[in-house]
């Protein structure tokens, strides 16, 4: 199949360089995904999707274009190349545009572990979904249900382009999620827990899951509003990673070239405090973003970018990177209708050395964040600004729920007063352990 869908994209690209095109590459996405949902006990739906998308970027000159199909037929691949270089001719001269050096292209296409080749069957997943919400459902204080869902899908990926690279890989995925209610009438609470991996046998028991939710659920029953204070803040693991992607975006070298990053001048700069290393490794084992090689071609390698609290690099495709003076580091992303961009794969802090419960010993008011909401980033400044809920801290322990509150401070400031917990978990392919931020805003009633 990997040589049906290389002859395909090489056919593709020669059709396009006959009709004037100087380069071209294509990428070809075939996906599965089958999912089951199940609510109060029931199943309530069954779904199962295929799909075969195909992307030709060409270049004629410094201008690039792209186009995209479903439709693989050869009148199909005739007409899309066609009007990817007629679109590319009338296209605004890029002069960083371009295929990968022949030098950075992967060389091995290694074994990531990332294809389990047992599908499951529709009645697996219906056990997954149904043992997660019966255990949710079984908590004392749960008395409703959002539903439970368990899914799972294959993707099997295929880049050629005419600078000489082939390479194709496949990753599959399985996932179980559960919502529940705790409380009534107006009175009532929602939560939630999920798992994903590579393989369905690395998936976290359903009943834990569940059991986990409605847990959550209950313990934000009868939330009190706080008075504006400015307090440590504990960001749970569930939620941290969000600040990790604030920073991914900070150190996207569009945004660095364009001058509209906060950290745009902060290269080889400590901006976390010490001990803290930020990892890219898109060569993890079953990890959720692993790849052999990027949207461009080039060898993927594990980076640290923040090495003992200093940035050490930005995120870079081939463009970005030619625009910088720099070399790619191999995170070019992309989709079928757009040319490549920088992407982080398997991103992650590591973890610190000090568990969660010694981090809140000496906060005597405080508050630990275990859901956020809205979008309150700016990346141009760095300040950060998030609706938050979750629990107040006094004298050392975890003393009721809260909620309506707002974290802010400049992220900036954050990144130097962080300390990491032990609590990593691989659970998104953006993670970081549970994170003490000092001295930040929490603004109330």
């Amino acid at each position: 199949m990997d040589k049906n869908r290389t002859n395909l994209l090489n056919d593709l690209i020669d059709r396009a360089k006959k009709l004037g095109a100087d380069a071209a590459d294509a990428v070809l996405f075939d996906s599965i995904a089958l999912e089951h949902t199940h609510r109060l006990g029931r199943t309530e739906g069954i779904t199962r999707a295929e799909s075969s998308d195909l992307g030709l970027r060409v270049l004629v000159g410094e201008r690039q274009a792209m186009a995209a199909s479903t439709d693989l037929s050869p009148d199909a691949l005739d007409q899309l190349a066609a009007q990817a270089v007629a679109m590319a001719k009338n296209a605004l001269d890029d002069p960083w545009c371009g295929l990968a050096d022949p030098g950075a292209l992967a060389k091995d296409i290694p074994d990531l572990d990332t294809l389990d080749a047992e599908e499951p069957t529709p009645e697996i997943l219906q056990q997954r979904a149904a043992c997660a919400e019966d255990a949710a459902r079984a908590i004392k204080g749960v008395t409703n249900s959002e539903g439970a869902e368990a899914g799972w899908s294959r993707t099997n990926v295929a880049l050629s382009a005419s600078n000489g690279f082939s390479g194709a890989y496949a990753v599959t995925g399985h996932s179980v999620a559960v919502s529940v209610l705790a409380g009534e009438g107006t009175d009532m609470q929602r939560d939630y827990d999920y798992d994903q991996a590579c393989f369905g046998a690395d998936l976290r028991d359903g009943a834990a899951i569940g059991k986990r939710a409605g847990e959550r659920a209950v313990a934000r029953l009868n939330p009190r509003k706080m008075a504006t204070a400015e307090v440590p803040v504990i960001f749970d693991n569930r939620v941290s990673g969000s600040l990790l992607r604030a920073f991914a975006g900070a150190i996207s070298g569009p945004s660095v070239a364009r001058g509209t990053s906060f950290l745009k001048d902060k290269l080889n700069e400590k901006i976390f405090s010490d001990g803290i290393n930020i990892i890219d490794d898109p060569r993890r084992k079953r990890g959720h973003r692993s790849k052999p090689f990027d949207g461009e071609g080039v060898g993927t390698t594990r980076q640290a970018w923040v090495n003992d609290g200093v940035l050490e690099s930005w995120i870079m495709d081939c463009a970005s990177a030619r625009q910088l003076g720099l070399t790619t580091t191999g995170n070019a992303a992309r989709g079928t209708s757009s040319p490549p961009s920088p992407s982080p794969t398997n991103l992650y802090m590591e973890a610190g050395e000090t568990d969660v419960a010694a981090l809140i010993a000496d906060i005597e008011q405080g508050f630990l964040v275990t859901e956020l909401m809205g979008m309150g980033v700016n990346g141009v400044t760095g300040d950060y600004s998030q609706g938050a809920a979750g629990c107040w801290i006094e004298n050392g322990e975890i003393a009721f729920p809260v909620s309506e509150l707002t974290v802010a401070a400049n992220l900036k400031d954050m990144f130097l007063a962080m300390t990491p917990a032990n609590d990593l978990v691989f659970r998104t392919g953006t993670d970081a352990p549970s994170l003490r931020i000092e001295g930040m805003c929490v603004a109330g009633a």
